[in-house]
């Protein structure tokens, strides 16, 4: 028999995208189950449920209010089953509120019933999104918004607006920011410092301020764009005012950039707005024109980890050098090599954070050449199919290519278990390279989450006499709520080889292959 579907259809039942696309990938996890959408009935998502062979007739004629729960597994039985776990985890999430706690149907009664709120945080489907925005900033407030899908006329208006009344309009598709010391959305819990940061990337500010955090001082603001910021369309308006909100910032004494390269119009006006910024300035596009930075007077980082150490060392008023290399890199990539059949040639990277993949496919890229990936900037570098792929390749889980009516693999990393075992089976892959994001929004356990591919993984490259390298970099401290510490140590116990930085584990990857 084949897989069975199964769908429920909620009528004005709203709830809001984050918590759809968690309980999408938790029900997708329950045994029998090969594929759950838990969603609004968008245009955007019942062409997802028709693309999965799960639209049926009703959901079809549902309107955007109305949640929709399919289902398809290996029987009817487990169908049934996935829909009563997903109603029993959506009521088991609106009765753990509290029922005292105001809960205002719009931006204006919000404002109304929390007068002191200064700051709106918008995760709602992508053709709703602008005109939340809009209100919030009408209303007076900062916004960080979540939601991705919104025009970039739209994102430009929006940013205008927000410039005009002297407010941060972060996003869209901004998953990271912490604002006088508060986190939010994807940030990860580091100490307090005098160190500002703004970046067009999520991941890349992560990385940034936990490596600031390891190295021994603290941040004082995070500031995301999001990534079309740094476009000739956009102009890099946020980018702008955020850097002026820093040079004023009296928490602020060193400031850091970081974005991939920016429009080269858009990048010269950034760096002209950061000669008038007395405060020294670390700005790292990655893979950009160092030359153009310095130029600038700017400090130029060749790595989000060298961002961060000069960013430290610049706040403990020492001049700036270099990060540490790796020392032990070539006796690791020596051992591995005498590990590995002839025919093992390959990087095979799996990354949940974009900035974090772009970073890692650059320094393999200067020392083997040809990368492919379903984020390259050149045609001739993209993969044909994002699925497939083809000898060096690196792969953004997050791009919107794997996350359309999807959670991202941040909240729920099962979407690459599956990716994970397939390289495997490739006979000329010699490493994979993964990475292990963690931080408020991030899934709880992402590790655990791994750990059964990885093993599954391991066992089908011995099975055929194959050595296969794991190597791993976990983004996060030990403050955070999954800890990094206990993360590492599972993922140690499954025979993966830990870097200290993002740079790191692509430093060892390239050493191994080239």
């Amino acid at each position: 028999m084949g897989a069975q579907v199964q769908v429920l259809v909620k009528k004005n039942s709203y709830h809001d995208s984050v918590t759809l696309m968690a309980l999408s990938g938790k029900v997708t996890a329950l045994s029998q189950v090969q594929e759950a959408v838990v969603a609004m009935a968008t245009d955007m998502n019942k062409e997802l449920l028709q693309s999965v062979g799960m639209l049926t007739a009703e959901a079809a004629s549902c309107g955007a209010n109305d949640l929709v729960i399919a289902i398809k597994a290996a029987s009817l039985e487990a169908c049934t089953e996935g829909i009563k776990a997903a109603e029993e985890m959506l009521v088991k999430r609106k009765t753990g509120k509290k029922t005292d706690a105001p809960r205002p149907a719009t931006i204006r009664s919000a404002v109304k019933e929390t007068p002191a709120a200064n700051i709106a945080i918008i995760s709602v489907p992508g053709e709703h999104a602008a005109r939340e925005a809009r209100e919030a900033l009408q209303n007076g407030l900062h916004v960080l918004l979540f939601s991705d899908n919104v025009s970039i006329e739209d994102e430009k208006m929006l940013k205008e607006l927000a410039h005009s009344h002297g407010l941060l309009m972060m996003g869209p598709d901004c998953g990271t920011a912490i604002i006088n010391h508060v986190g939010l959305c994807f940030a990860n819990k580091v100490r307090h410092g005098n160190i500002g940061i703004v970046g067009a990337s999520g991941t890349g500010l992560q990385e940034i301020t936990v490596l600031i955090d390891r190295f021994g001082s603290g941040v004082s603001q995070v500031i995301g764009t999001g990534g079309r910021d740094l476009s000739e369309q956009i102009g890099g308006i946020m980018m702008l005012d955020a850097l002026d909100a820093l040079g004023q910032d009296e928490l602020t004494e060193v400031i850091v950039l970081v974005s991939k390269p920016p429009a080269k119009s858009v990048a010269e006006k950034i760096l002209d707005r950061a000669k008038e910024i007395e405060k020294p300035v670390v700005v790292c596009f990655i893979n950009g024109d160092t030359a153009q930075i310095e130029a600038a007077g700017a400090y130029a980082a060749h790595s989000l980890e060298d961002a961060a150490w000069q960013a430290v060392q610049l706040a403990k008023k020492e001049q700036p050098l270099t990060a540490n290399q790796d020392d032990a890199t070539p006796i690791l990539a020596a051992a591995t090599k005498a590990k590995l059949q002839a025919g093992q040639k390959y990087v095979r990277g799996l990354y949940c954070g974009g900035t974090l993949c772009d970073e890692a496919q650059n320094i393999v890229k200067r020392s083997v050449g040809t990368v492919y990936s379903n984020i390259a900037k050149q045609e001739v570098y993209r993969l044909p199919d994002p699925q497939e792929s083809r000898e060096h390749t690196f792969i953004d889980l997050g791009d919107d290519t794997f996350t359309v009516g999807r959670p991202h693999p941040m909240i729920e990393p099962s979407l690459r278990l599956a990716r994970l075992v397939q390289e495997a089976k490739d006979p000329e892959v010699a490493v994979i390279l993964l990475d292990i994001v963690l931080g408020y929004g991030a899934h709880s356990d992402p590790a655990g989450v791994i750990l059964p591919a990885i093993l599954e993984a391991r066992k089908l490259a011995a099975a055929e006499g194959r050595y296969l390298k794991m190597i791993a970099y976990v983004c996060g401290t030990g403050s955070d709520k999954q800890n990094k510490v206990e993360q590492e140590h599972k993922l140690a116990t499954a025979g993966v080889t830990l870097a200290e930085s993002n740079a790191a584990a692509a430093r060892l990857a390239a050493a191994i292959v080239s």
